[in-house]
């Protein structure tokens, strides 16, 4: 399970469903546009706190999620 390409896809099917551009969505946020680019083309290094105020608007936030398969630890 890829949780980058999960975010990716979530934040842009919001975004879409809501009928919001990534100017909009930036906007809404209070995040910068490039941001919002760099988040969903699924940039390795952002801020997690950035990250989270996008995902308010839909009603989530990032948190830890428990690790079933040890082997992707390490």
């Amino acid at each position: 399970m890829n949780t980058t390409k999960e975010l990716i896809k979530f934040v842009k099917t919001r975004r879409k469903q809501l009928g919001l551009t990534q100017k909009e969505l930036a906007e809404r946020a209070g995040v910068g546009l490039r941001f919002v680019r760099d988040l969903e083309q699924g940039k390795e290094s952002l801020q997690l706190d950035k990250v989270n105020q996008v995902l308010v608007l839909f009603g989530h936030k990032m948190g830890p999620i428990e690790i079933e398969d040890r082997s992707e630890i390490m």
